[in-house]
């Protein structure tokens, strides 16, 4: 859980006002680009963080350190008839938005052009602690959404190197059993000795902290 300071509050909270609406704005940019225009029908093709934010995996990312925004409606099979591809690139677009968002917050960081300096004397965080939060919270949202689990971005990697046949089964899988799946993981499995978390999600996020930032 997060150390809820004030200074990282407001980190968290224009964090995800940032990250998760640029992450969902670019699968319904990329969708709309390859044909389908769901997601513009359904308001998504915006940057109106209204528009995006689930309010219950909001506050997930301010108290857990992990959360969603509300998914952007997509119809992959007018994707596929476009292009084989182009699920996939759909589903990529929104971590790899989290990366580049992730590595322009690196640039000043490694440039050194704040001061290492992570404690405020008032109640706004400093702009060191700010953008380092800023990087690691992208780096985490693109990891998490990494994961090949439905309903996460991943699952696309998988469902476009299985065999038709077995990618739809994978599909129909994913939407009936995805969540529960997701939830065990992050949930269950620590009781199991299995924190996904610890084991994967953190040695990724420190890996690519590190090249961002040349440390």
């Amino acid at each position: 859980m997060l150390d809820l300071n004030p200074q990282t509050l407001i980190s968290a909270i224009v964090t995800l006002l940032i990250a998760f609406t640029f992450h969902e704005f670019a699968h319904a940019w990329t969708a709309k680009k390859f044909g389908d225009d769901t997601a513009e029908r359904a308001g998504r093709l915006t940057l109106n963080p209204l528009s995006h934010l689930d309010p219950f995996g909001s506050l997930m990312l301010i108290f857990v350190g992990f959360g969603w925004a509300k998914p952007v409606p997509v119809d992959m099979y007018a994707l596929r008839r476009n292009s084989r591809i182009a699920p996939l690139l759909v589903s990529l677009s929104g971590p790899f938005t989290n990366l580049l968002l992730a590595g322009l917050a690196a640039i000043p960081l490694r440039l050194n052009l704040f001061p290492y300096q992570t404690v405020s004397s008032n109640i706004l965080p400093t702009p060191y602690y700010f953008l380092y939060f800023f990087l690691i919270t992208n780096l985490g949202l693109m990891v998490f959404n990494l994961l090949p689990v439905p309903p996460l971005d991943g699952h696309e990697i998988v469902n476009f190197l299985l065999p038709s046949n077995l990618a739809s089964a994978w599909e129909q899988f994913g939407y009936r059993y995805g969540v529960l799946v997701l939830i065990a993981l992050l949930m269950l499995g620590p009781m199991i000795g299995f924190d996904i978390k610890q084991l994967i999600l953190w040695p990724v996020i420190d890996l690519f902290t590190r090249l961002l930032l040349g440390v």
